[in-house]
């Protein structure tokens, strides 16, 4: 069993993203559901085998981009980010931080949508369409169909509203 669905959304996913200026409502159901679909809401926070780590599965390489080519072009975005971040061990450690501090990897995991110019999500977006941007934007290699990425956005829904 992973996060509660109602507290990673109350106490980390909202708060996080008002801090980086984030404002469409749809952006924490987006989080949630990307949430929901890499790791369970946190049942894993690394994969075996693989090399994607936290709640969103976020490779190491993809954060290195979010910060070279995304963060990097925004200072004051950056120093941000960079302020959520654990004082010292993301010096020697930085991508320790995608599983040790959910605001940080909430934080990046936005930037992985965000980061692309063609990126909109809409105010009123259905589970479709939340499904199709997490295969678009954030993981356009994964085999998991559009259905089953509604099913783990459902069965997280399921619980944020039980815990409402």
């Amino acid at each position: 069993m992973g996060i509660c669905a109602n507290e990673l959304t109350r106490w980390v996913i909202q708060p996080t993203l008002q801090r980086i200026g984030v404002t469409n409502p749809m952006a924490s159901a987006l989080l949630l559901a990307t949430a929901a679909q890499e790791s369970a809401l946190g049942s894993h926070l690394k994969a075996a085998g693989q090399r994607a780590l936290g709640i969103y599965r976020i490779h190491s390489l993809t954060h290195r981009h979010v910060w070279d080519a995304y963060l990097a072009q925004q200072p004051e975005l950056a120093s941000t980010v960079r302020g959520l971040a654990s004082q010292h061990d993301f010096l020697s450690h930085p991508h320790a931080e995608l599983t040790t501090n959910l605001s940080y990897a909430t934080a990046i995991a936005w930037f992985i949508y965000a980061r692309n110019e063609d990126f909109v999500l809409p105010a009123d977006a259905t589970p479709e369409q939340l499904a199709r941007l997490w295969k678009r934007f954030y993981h356009p290699r994964s085999g998991v169909s559009i259905e089953e990425f509604c099913a783990s956005f459902g069965a997280a829904t399921a619980l944020l509203d039980r815990a409402a």
